[in-house]
């Protein structure tokens, strides 16, 4: 086969075509990879990047030279709509990742809608788009990743996430309401990010497990939301990647529902039994990010290796890597997947 480009590559693979390999990528937003290894080498540093589009265009393309992940993912951070909605946010360090500080509202029953098209437009949103357009114009043969946080997270980082869960089961009606106008939110905030030029869209939701919300709970609200923005990323002619944290078995059963282009899952789940059960689903991950922390890097590359022979579509860290993660380790996973290093 003809070599591809990692953006082709990306691609294709999301597309269910052949390649002539897996890519190697991390998608940014809860899977940000802008260790303090890289930042303290460049001068690209966080919390700066958080709100300047020329740093964060800088930062990423810097993350990606140095990793040699075959993408640029941005932003590098789960906060961004949850402080456009209101919540307090502290906005971390350089080896802190921001957090929410306060949800800005009690109950469903409180939150306030806006006009989504209006907030898609305003604050930290208008940091990643514009350093969206940069980098694409930048590194046109690279997949341009923007990450965005997932409806069951977002709405559980405006809303008291007690109180959140609560209404799940004791105020669907209000639940919904909250679901479908963060969920209508995170739409405009992509298609944005896909005029000004990404590749694809990132939706991380750890917020949305199964062993939190259950089965029933899961299809019901995680499910449904999931797939009303894949479905408004598609009619665009996008693709979706979708990352949900935890152990899957509860509802494993749920997945083939999921109308994303490949789902990135964590370390506990065993991707090649998921892939065995359920062959029409890309799969994507699954490297523990404690091994990339702690491990020293022949075993990552051994651990790597496994992940390729099996035929895991696309290779990834499992979820966020730790700031303190060294650049060695990062290189043994990519160098692994590029070089075919044995």
């Amino acid at each position: 086969m003809q070599s591809l480009s990692p953006k082709d590559r990306l691609l294709r693979v999301l597309r269910k075509e052949p390649v002539d390999r897996a890519p190697v990528i991390c998608t940014g937003g809860m899977m940000n990879s802008a260790i303090v290894e890289i930042m303290q080498r460049t001068g690209n540093t966080l919390p700066e990047a958080h709100f300047d589009a020329q740093r964060m265009a800088a930062l990423a393309r810097d993350v990606q030279s140095f990793t040699g992940f075959e993408n640029v993912g941005v932003p590098f951070c789960m906060t961004i709509e949850a402080e456009l909605l209101g919540s307090e946010i502290n906005h971390g360090t350089l080896a802190c990742e921001p957090k929410i500080a306060r949800e800005v509202f009690p109950t469903v029953r409180d939150v306030t809608f806006g006009n989504v098209e209006l907030l898609a437009r305003s604050g930290r949103m208008n940091v990643v788009v514009d350093a969206a357009r940069l980098i694409s114009t930048e590194n046109p043969d690279l997949p341009v990743v923007a990450s965005l946080t997932g409806p069951i997270s977002t709405a559980a980082s405006i809303v008291d996430p007690l109180s959140f869960y609560k209404a799940l089961r004791k105020d669907p009606e209000g639940a919904h309401q909250v679901l479908d106008y963060v969920t209508r939110l995170l739409s405009a905030f992509a298609k944005r990010l896909l005029e000004q030029g990404a590749t694809a869209i990132a939706v991380g939701d750890p917020s949305a497990t199964g062993e939190i919300l259950g089965p029933a709970m899961f299809e019901k609200f995680a499910v449904r939301y999931i797939n009303q923005l894949a479905d408004d990323v598609h009619a665009l002619g996008y693709p979706l990647i979708l990352h949900i944290c935890g152990d899957m078995k509860r509802v494993s059963h749920c997945l083939p529902l999921l109308r994303c282009d490949a789902l990135s899952t964590d370390a506990m789940v065993n991707l090649v039994a998921l892939k065995n059960e359920y062959p029409q689903i890309t799969t994507m991950g699954n490297l523990s990010t404690y091994a990339l922390e702690w491990n020293d890097p022949e075993k990552i590359a051994a651990v790597t290796r496994n992940l390729v022979a099996s035929g895991i579509n696309i290779i990834s860290p499992a979820c966020g890597l730790s700031t303190s993660t060294r650049l060695q380790s990062i290189r043994a996973m990519t160098d692994t997947v590029t070089r075919g290093e044995k």
